[in-house]
């Protein structure tokens, strides 16, 4: 079984229903989370046990992407289920604002931290994390076992390195927080999103990242406008079959 469960779809704050950023990511038994923004980790639960869980990978400290993996330490450190360490990928500021919340529980004791960017070899996948554009350190990551690519954008900007971590994958997900005209160095729009899943030749395209409230039919329309491959708008507990 390959597939990906979205955990959460939004930006900045989660919308009434709905979660931040987060993915789950399993393959061949693997499973792996790609950030664990604000109300994520209810939703990891009702998929899988925290301590069926293999890897964390974090792309940014920016709390929208990993708020709930303070959560996580808590579930595995008081829930009884801490059996070893789980590796996690992140950026250095990842841990420190992370275990600010809860200065009196050590992420070390349930993490086994390691750096991005970087490249790892983690289960089935080669990781490879690139820095990409964002108002803090930010790692974009491709994800890459046999027949299967995955490439994730995070909460970043436009960059060639987003270019090379989306070649030819068969999912690459993208933020498409802004719409229309608007340009950010830090955050793709939508129609960005979609020329750089054309560029990159990419299989499918997923928009996440969605700023609350905003028209995610509109987004879809203006990604599909630079993209001919299949285009969708990520949704909370939606299941994609890779």
């Amino acid at each position: 079984m390959r597939e990906l469960t979205v955990l959460g779809t939004c930006g900045a704050w989660p919308e009434a229903g709905r979660a931040a950023s987060g993915f789950l990511l399993e393959a061949d038994g693997f499973r792996l989370v790609l950030d664990l923004g604000y109300a994520t980790l209810p939703r990891l639960l009702a998929r899988c046990a925290v301590n069926e869980l293999d890897a964390v990978v974090i792309t940014h400290e920016h709390p929208d992407h990993c708020a709930d993996l303070s959560a996580l330490c808590r579930a595995l450190l008081l829930g009884g289920q801490h059996d070893g360490r789980v590796p996690l990928y992140c950026p250095p500021g990842v841990l420190g604002r992370v275990q600010a919340m809860e200065p009196t529980e050590e992420l070390g004791e349930v993490f086994d931290p390691h750096q991005l960017p970087g490249r790892y070899e983690v289960g089935p996948f080669r990781l490879d994390g690139r820095l990409l554009p964002h108002h803090v350190p930010h790692a974009g990551v491709r994800l890459t076992a046999p027949g299967l690519t995955v490439a994730y954008s995070g909460d970043a900007g436009s960059g060639h390195a987003l270019g090379e971590l989306a070649a030819r994958a068969d999912l690459l997900i993208a933020g498409a927080t802004l719409q229309g005209p608007a340009a950010d160095p830090y955050l793709l729009s939508a129609a960005q999103a979609g020329r750089w899943a054309a560029r990159a030749a990419a299989e499918r395209l997923l928009l996440t990242h969605f700023w609350p409230g905003a028209d995610r039919e509109r987004s879809l329309a203006e990604a599909g406008a630079a993209y001919d491959g299949e285009t969708l708008a990520a949704d909370e507990e939606m299941v994609l079959a890779l």
